[in-house]
């Protein structure tokens, strides 16, 4: 029997942040066009080079991309919004970026999260499209693979059922008739790309839909159906592997059928139920079982005794020659390679597996599962002996944490007064005039900010020279907003690199990497810190910070924390214990930061959670213990304050009208959400619902440079205030502002507040009542 390994996506970033530095050095002008393609192309080769000597057999192409893989879709097959432009031939860079970015003239597209994860994807819009084949840009990197390398590669292409369903339609998911009207339309171009793949001499590719898990009803599978025997109809040539992932299939029976040669299952995120699936209903002996058994979306080594154990099952389950093994799913979402982590504790690398590492594992229990374990025999002895080092080491057995923890069952966590007689005492307390308007956190944090930072953690800035900059900095930015007229004030974050790195670094039981860098979106890339023990409070973190900004201003300025649900999602958590243990370990942590902050006389607590609702399960069965654990880890951290100490929440992206419920039960005094680039349709949830607390919905988009015009926010606010009631109501931007440039965030905000002053004249009174 011959078993093979498979890769579905590298990441993109470089082991340096080659192509992030690529991408903006293109958007500041400092490389033309041929640079940018020539650059991009070393990346491309050194990445397929890399994965072919770790000896993976089956190798992804066309999973690169110059900015997000539907993105790439959408241009490719002519979906671009007619705000654009029209075009009849491949899209020139500028093109390209507009769309991502925005323009002068052009709302930037919709940008939302991939799944339930801290990726970004454009969101395509359907609204009158002309389908047409620009770009055939799977063929162009099979044959770049195959002429350079000598690789036979895998194109990777997004299903079109996913694509349809992960775009909208006047800004509304499509619904099931929208597909099927468009899906035929759609189809003749996939066709294409195969029929140009098979003359190429193509014999695999991987069409990726991920929504399958979200599947649910046998009528659901219509169009997948419909497009899978088309494209086989047409292209009998071309082997299709049919890749799901991030959870099971509830419709295995009638998936497994498709008519696709091989089937791509998640046996890592998938609660244990593809596995039982395969054991109760078997699998097709016709078809390639392409296991999904590493973990793609965490950073832990695996144990190879127990993968190697459900290799062997998975070879009982499935005929001769039909196993792939492979990661559960793109490995664009870990970091490249641990060999650049050279400060680490030997005992916490030890436990680390980044991509390369991911792929060395895949090509030993491959050889293990061709030629016995004792090929491998070295390999695996090693790592049991490293896991058991970890398992066993003082950071994941701090006895003041477990005496923590039994505390809690005890405590009840609740505001002392309801929201009603709390928001009277906070309005006597901050005097706030109608709607109130602040920003969400973080401002620019320009080159400067980052080289200071990276002077000082270097070694190159004494302690006192940095806390003197940073005071600076900060008296700057006090003094900015009290020109610009925002009411409530904050000191801009400029010690942070990251909203959850910098918390990962000030508490127990956190590791931050040195270059884990992941793309969050576009060039963006974060350092998401390793939860790899007990996570313990040892000192106050950001009380010195507010402190200090609050004696340069009468107004108030808020205390900034991000919430333990947040952290928990965008890190990289131990998966020994349970995550809800992990965050309820953050959560009394923050509780004790909480708690200072107050006490130190900071009047306005913000306690970020933006990324609630990209974490939802993608199953509903799975929500509501999710949603009870996110409500009681922000409990832990916010309900031991005064009545008078006013709680805020920030949360970002919409498709929220699910949650409603879960975002009263936070019980935060006011709550931000992002609104601009979904259109309002956050809106329309509160419409529907109702909300009896004080609100914020995001009027202006801070992800693309475009500075939006003051009658453009001035309508966003007025389409709010039909639904909430001016007191109730703040005015702010989307999200935090370190990625703007300095000049753009102040041209922003002032047009803000210029349109919040030109409401407030409309309004009966200036204050709270």
């Amino acid at each position: 029997m011959t078993v093979i390994s498979s890769n579905l996506g590298y990441p993109r970033l470089g082991e340096h942040r080659e192509w992030k530095h690529l991408l903006e050095h293109f958007w500041q002008g400092k490389l033309d066009e041929p640079e940018f393609h020539a650059t991009a192309k070393r990346l491309r080769l050194t990445n397929l080079k890399k994965q072919r000597d770790l000896g993976t057999n089956l190798i992804p192409v066309a999973d690169n991309s110059d900015y997000d893989h539907v993105l790439d879709t959408l241009v490719a097959f002519g979906a671009i919004p007619a705000r654009f432009g029209r075009f009849d031939h491949r899209l020139s860079l500028t093109d390209y970026y507009a769309i991502a970015r925005g323009t002068k003239d052009a709302v930037a597209a919709e940008m939302t999260k991939w799944f339930n994860i801290n990726y970004h994807y454009i969101v395509p819009e359907f609204d009158n499209v002309h389908f047409q084949l620009l770009d055939n840009r799977w063929l162009r990197y099979y044959q770049e693979a195959k002429t350079e390398l000598g690789i036979d590669g895998k194109p990777v292409i997004l299903g079109p059922v996913s694509f349809l369903k992960l775009g909208k339609r006047a800004g509304q998911p499509l619904t099931a008739a929208e597909i099927a009207a468009l899906l035929p339309r759609l189809l003749p171009l996939y066709v294409q790309v195969l029929q140009e793949l098979a003359a190429a001499g193509a014999h695999w590719i991987q069409l990726d839909e991920p929504t399958l898990v979200q599947i649910t009803r046998p009528a659901e599978l219509e169009p997948y159906t419909e497009a899978l025997t088309a494209l086989h109809t047409a292209v009998p040539a071309i082997k299709i592997e049919l890749q799901t992932y991030f959870d099971s299939l509830d419709r295995y029976e009638q998936i497994v059928d498709l008519p696709v040669q091989a089937i791509g299952l998640d046996f890592v995120h998938d609660h244990g139920e593809n596995l039982q699936h395969l054991r109760d209903y078997g699998f097709p002996a016709d078809k390639i079982l392409a296991a999904g058994i590493i973990d793609g979306h965490n950073v832990w080594a695996s144990d190879l005794h127990a993968k190697f154990a459900l290799v062997q099952e998975l070879q009982t389950l499935t005929a001769p020659d039909h196993l792939w093994l492979q990661p559960a799913n793109s490995l664009l979402h870990v970091p490249i390679t641990t060999r650049n982590e050279t400060k680490v504790d030997p005992v916490l690398l030890g436990g680390l597996a980044f991509a390369d590492e991911k792929l060395r594992e895949l090509s030993w229990l491959t050889t293990a599962a061709n030629d016995g374990v004792q090929a491998v025999q070295a390999a695996f002895d090693a790592n049991q002996t490293k896991l058991a080092a970890l398992n066993q080491s003082a950071h994941r057995n701090n006895p003041a944490v477990r005496a923590a923890e039994a505390t809690l069952k005890t405590q009840r966590f609740e505001r002392q007064a309801p929201f009603a007689t709390r928001i009277q005492s906070q309005h006597a307390r901050l005097k706030l005039p109608l709607l109130p308007t602040t920003t969400i956190g973080s401002f620019p944090q320009s080159p400067t900010v980052r080289a200071k930072r990276a002077a000082w953690r270097k070694g190159n800035l004494s302690d006192r020279a940095y806390q003197d900059f940073l005071h600076t900095e900060t008296k700057r930015w006090i003094k900015l907003q009290e020109q610009l007229g925002l009411d409530v004030l904050v000191h801009g974050e400029f010690e942070r690199t990251d909203m959850v790195e910098y918390f990962g670094q000030k508490l127990t039981g956190f590791y931050a990497t040195q270059n884990g860098w992941v793309q969050s979106y576009g060039s963006r890339g974060v350092r998401p810190p390793v939860i790899f023990g007990d996570v313990a409070y040892t000192e106050p973190i950001t009380v010195a910070a507010s402190v200090y900004a609050q004696s340069l201003t009468k107004h108030p300025v808020k205390g900034m924390l991000t919430a333990p649900l947040t952290i928990i999602n965008w890190s990289f958590v131990r998966d020994d214990v349970p995550k809800a243990r992990v965050q309820n370990q953050i959560a009394l942590a923050l509780r004790q930061e909480v708690l200072n902050l107050e006490k130190a006389g900071i009047r306005i607590i913000q306690v970020d959670e933006p990324a609630l609702r990209e974490g939802l399960p993608l199953k509903r069965r799975h929500w509501q213990a999710y949603l009870d654990e996110a409500v009681y880890s922000f409990k832990i951290t916010t309900s031991g304050v005064r009545n008078d100490t006013q709680i805020h929440t920030h949360m970002c992206y919409s498709n929220f009208g699910d949650i409603i419920a879960t975002i009263k039960a936070l019980d935060a005094d006011v709550i931000s959400i992002e609104t601009s680039r979904s259109h309002g349709e956050m809106i329309s949830a509160f419409e529907q619902t109702g909300y009896d607390k004080e609100i914020g919905l995001g009027v202006y988009d801070i992800h693309s440079p475009r500075v939006p015009s003051v009658p453009e926010i001035e309508a966003n606010i007025q389409r709010a205030l039909r639904v909430i009631d001016a007191r109730q109501f703040w005015i702010n931007p989307d999200c935090g502002l370190k990625t703007r440039h300095e000049a753009e965030a102040l041209a922003a905000l002032q047009n803000m507040v210029a349109a919040r002053d030109a409401i407030r004249a409309q309004l009966p009174t200036a204050t709270h009542a």
